[in-house]
């Protein structure tokens, strides 16, 4: 089996290719191949078969077509610019986070072999004069462009599945944390940054008061069930082939809580409450009270504690901070 990730230099690209080493196979098969791509040459995994890397900019077709071929199985769609910049620059977001994906499935349309297409979309489809809960039948109503643009990318993949030029399978990420590395241009970066500072001794800056609700997950359950989503047959997908991830809602007051359970009072000193507008103005069109019920039904979880994303990160991330 040859499996591609693009975005294959990012946290989750190097960590799910760090898990598919581990593992050594996925859907039943030995993996014999595993190429990582992203606009710029990832670094190397050690894994007991061949791991290739490339340079591929997904909003460049011929660029595109130089990493997936017909010996690909399963690709993983990872790249994306992300939230924050995706609002300040209106033809970038639309270039990658639309076209981009367009570019991968007329590949494969292309070559005609129908390849396991996961998709990783965002809970940023969801906002706006919707009710709560947000259901698997809640109509997807974004209020950014960059929710805009995963939800465009979104029914792009149900009708090319549709088409049978792909087996896609989408999946609506929670916030991600805690994200070891440095701070980026998402918007909900301080998620983690607020958690992951404190805990190397550095100041972080909360944007939002403590009352402030989010769904999250931590990396390591968002590998797990990137590899289940790969796995699910696909006729157990039914007519939409996309879903909320698992996660869970905390405010920001219980995530710091976590924090104080886990590892005492002096890192919560670390941060600084300081409330920022323009930050303010994306995570308040967000939505946070979510009923997974299709994913869990699938298999996939979520975290028990954000306790255990804690724990995760110094598990996992912070001996390598």
């Amino acid at each position: 089996m040859k499996v591609l990730i693009i975005g294959g230099g990012g946290l989750v690209g190097q960590k799910l290719a760090k898990s598919l080493a581990s593992r050594g196979e996925l859907r039943g098969q030995s993996i014999d191949t595993l190429v990582l791509a992203d606009v710029v040459d990832p670094a190397q995994v050690d894994a007991p078969f061949a791991v290739e890397t490339a340079t591929c900019d997904i909003a460049d077709p011929a660029s595109v077509s130089s990493v997936i071929d017909a010996e690909t199985d399963v690709i993983y769609l990872l790249a994306a610019i992300v939230s924050g910049q995706a609002e300040e620059d209106l033809d970038l977001g639309y270039k990658i986070n639309m076209m981009g994906t367009m570019n991968v499935l007329e590949r494969c349309r292309e070559l005609g072999t129908k390849p396991v297409v996961v998709f990783t979309s965002s809970i940023a489809v969801y906002g706006g004069e919707v009710a709560d809960p947000i259901i698997d039948d809640t109509f997807l109503n974004p209020q950014t462009s960059y929710g805009a643009q995963k939800a465009i990318g979104e029914l792009l993949l149900n009708d090319y599945s549709r088409k049978g030029i792909v087996d896609g399978r989408g999946f609506r990420l929670p916030t991600i944390s805690v994200r070891p590395g440095k701070p980026n241009r998402a918007a909900s970066s301080f998620m983690s940054s607020i958690i992951r500072e404190p805990l190397n001794g550095q100041e972080a800056v909360c944007p939002v008061d403590p009352s402030f609700a989010h769904f999250y997950l931590s990396p390591r359950k968002c590998i797990e069930n990137l590899i289940k989503g790969a796995e699910i047959p696909e006729e157990d997908l039914g007519q939409n082939r996309c879903m909320m991830m698992p996660g869970r809602t905390w405010t920001i007051g219980e995530i710091v809580e976590a924090l104080r359970n886990v590892c005492g009072p002096e890192p919560e000193k670390l941060i600084r409450w300081e409330e920022q507008p323009d930050i303010l103005a994306i995570v308040r069109g967000w939505r946070y009270d979510i009923q997974p019920s299709k994913a869990l039904k699938l298999g996939l979880t979520a975290d028990e504690s954000f306790e255990d994303n804690i724990r995760y990160y110094l598990e996992d991330d912070k001996p390598a901070a």
